[in-house]
């Protein structure tokens, strides 16, 4: 059975980019466009992983994050973050909220995006 991703990003180009190559890659993916629908898609979809954008409309990333972890029902999944702010207070914040990973979206390709979710799901 397919893995599923839940990407939590308002930028839509980037959005449909990276659910085209997971959706190669035969991942099952739900999209959100903000942290609201994020937070209800976690809990509808049930996702393996979700990946989060920190600048989103209603909710930031770190809001996501910190509701996510703090939701025992949901705390379990990984998430990644992949975000354009990459201070290392910024950083240091999203891992000690729990993230499994912090992707600064500059840094990374779709690709290599990919490589680090296949690492973490196994």
């Amino acid at each position: 059975m397919a893995k599923k991703i839940l990407i939590i990003e308002d930028d839509k180009f980037l959005r449909e980019l990276i659910s085209r190559k997971l959706t190669d890659e035969e991942y099952d993916i739900t999209q959100a466009v903000d942290g609201e629908d994020g937070i209800k898609k976690v809990k509808e979809a049930m996702p393996d992983l979700i990946l989060l954008d920190l600048i989103l409309p209603s909710m930031d990333g770190f809001e996501v994050l910190s509701t996510i972890k703090g939701d025992e029902s949901v705390s379990a999944i990984p998430v990644i973050i992949l975000s354009n702010l990459g201070q290392k207070e910024e950083v240091e914040k999203g891992m000690n909220l729990g993230a499994a990973d912090y992707l600064i979206k500059a840094h990374f390709t779709p690709g290599e995006i990919i490589e680090k979710i296949k690492n973490i799901l196994g």
